[in-house]
């Protein structure tokens, strides 16, 4: 067996996980220290910033409070397994398996294990369109792509991971508690 370590100090089987090995306080600490994009962009900019200016979006377009707290932690598997680009990513499926695993053991963690398809469709939706105007003012090369308009003006400064775990983690709970 495999064991990883977590920053909580959590020991397990990220193969054989299960929803009480996930900890909030392990997501945020991954996620605010894992840069998008694979590490090509101008600067440091993590998978836990993204995930923040996805609930804003969803909490900005109005939409409820699980979509938003779904918003937030869409990528939250990355903080087990890391981040792979897209283009990439299509290519492994294997990954795909263990990444929705994952997920699964994530979302029964908190208590959004019942998704519909609207609900999905709303996450991926927002997900994709912030995607767009990270890479359009993140990457060199795609300073003419098309973007969508959002309802929120997403935070792409640079910031200090901690703040930013800091306010992963808080407005999860927020929302944890409101959902």
């Amino acid at each position: 067996m495999s064991v990883m370590n977590t920053f909580s100090g959590k020991k397990f089987d990220p193969m054989h996980m299960n929803s009480e090995d996930v900890s909030l306080e392990d997501l945020a600490h991954a996620l605010s220290l894992l840069c998008r994009g694979g590490g090509h962009l101008q600067y440091f900019y993590s998978v836990g910033q993204h995930s923040i200016n996805c609930m804003k979006e969803a909490r900005a377009r109005g939409w409820s409070k699980r979509i938003q707290l779904v918003c937030l932690l869409h990528d939250a598997s990355e903080a087990y397994i890391a981040d792979i680009i897209r283009p990439v990513k299509v290519h492994l499926s294997e990954y795909y398996k263990i990444e929705s695993k994952i997920m699964d053991c994530i979302l029964e963690k908190f208590g959004l294990d019942d998704l519909s398809e609207e609900e999905n469709s709303r996450w991926k939706q927002i997900d994709d369109e912030i995607l767009d105007h990270e890479l359009r003012e993140l990457m060199i090369g795609e300073k003419d792509r098309p973007i969508k308009p959002l309802a929120s003006v997403p935070d792409m400064t640079e910031q200090n991971w901690r703040d930013v775990a800091e306010q992963f983690k808080t407005l999860a709970e927020a929302l944890i508690r409101e959902k």
